[in-house]
């Protein structure tokens, strides 16, 4: 298990880095609309309308953000777990929780996938 994710380690850091970008410029804008400006009344109700999300959605480049921001972020999160696990003293299980973690991102990711294909 070791070698497998010693020899995935490359796409495993280019995944937490995009997810890192994308959880760092996109995410919380999106947070922020969502979360505060919706609800605080902020932003027009016609501009977070379910048609209007739908369409977005709905639309290729739309569909491709969206899996962006669910699936990407998984990654970061797992590559983080493992490090944590790593830096507390987890070395000798390190292949196991990571292999574990890589694997529920990879779940989520495929779930990510089916969900925003089925949009």
């Amino acid at each position: 298990m070791k070698t497998l994710l010693l020899k995935l380690e490359p796409v495993v850091w280019l995944l937490f880095g995009m997810g890192i970008m994308l959880g760092t410029i996109l995410l919380p804008g999106w947070l922020l609309v969502m979360g505060l400006g919706a609800p605080l009344g902020l932003v027009p109700e016609s501009a977070v309308s379910f048609d209007r999300m739908h369409a977005l959605a709905a639309n290729p480049l739309g569909r491709l953000v969206l899996l962006g921001l669910i699936a990407l972020p998984l990654w970061k999160g797992a590559h983080h777990l493992r490090s944590l696990s790593v830096d507390g003293g987890g070395h000798q299980r390190d292949a196991r929780v990571g292999g574990l973690l890589y694997a529920l991102a990879l779940l989520g990711s495929v779930l990510a996938i089916v969900a925003v294909a089925r949009l």
